[in-house]
């Protein structure tokens, strides 16, 4: 039976200069966003941010998608560190106390599994949106044979794309939150480890090569 290549399954084709780009020949920018305790605000405050985050969707005149995943933490080697450190240890008292801090970490995970959550905003970008700030048709905008695009187009669109990403950082930063655009090889990383849940967990990422890191 024939098995396909995972990379037909993949909406995207390439990934350069921090830049994802798909089949459809359409842009998007990942920017990966910090997070705030909200409960631990006051009333007032909190007030304050919803209405900047209104503010912020209301001022967006494209779409964007907000990703949030939670990745499972396994601390494994921060335990055999504080084992090694402990067995390092001269001194009896300090040797004493991170055995009972090391136990007293342990007694936690058990309890429980360690979540960590992190937050994205994905920014696109068309051909078309391209082609109406040009005043031409696609057709002038796609590479030789209407495959693909021209550097000069795809560099053109990378320069209105991120001006979204710098207008939605700006929009984030009223509400106390801060953006921060991801790189080649963090969105690689990022997608790897949503495909490979397990090897991520332990914190084994792949060999990223030289000429995929523009």
């Amino acid at each position: 039976m024939f098995t396909s290549p995972t990379q037909q399954f993949l909406e995207f084709k390439q990934i350069r200069e921090g830049v994802v780009v798909l089949k459809n020949r359409t842009l998007r920018g990942i920017l990966m966003v910090s997070s705030i305790n909200f409960d631990l605000k006051s009333e007032e405050e909190q007030r304050a941010i919803i209405y900047q985050f209104q503010n912020f969707l209301n001022s967006l005149d494209f779409s964007c998608q907000i990703l949030v995943r939670s990745r499972r933490l396994n601390i494994t080697g921060y335990f055999d560190k504080l084992k090694e450190l402990e067995k390092q240890q001269e001194n009896e008292l300090l040797k004493v106390q991170t055995a009972e801090y090391r136990k007293f970490v342990e007694s936690i995970v058990e309890e429980g599994t360690i979540m960590r959550k992190e937050f994205f905003i994905v920014v696109p970008f068309t051909l078309s949106e391209a082609a109406g700030l040009t005043g031409g048709g696609l057709k002038g905008l796609l590479g030789k044979g209407g495959v693909g695009m021209s550097e000069e187009v795809f560099q053109r669109c990378r320069e209105q794309l991120w001006q979204r990403m710098e207008f939605v950082a700006i929009g984030l930063r009223r509400c106390g939150l801060t953006a921060v655009p991801l790189t080649t090889p963090e969105i690689i990383e990022l997608f790897w480890s949503w495909h490979h849940p397990r090897e991520a967990e332990v914190g084994y990422y792949p060999e990223i090569l030289p000429e995929l890191i523009k």
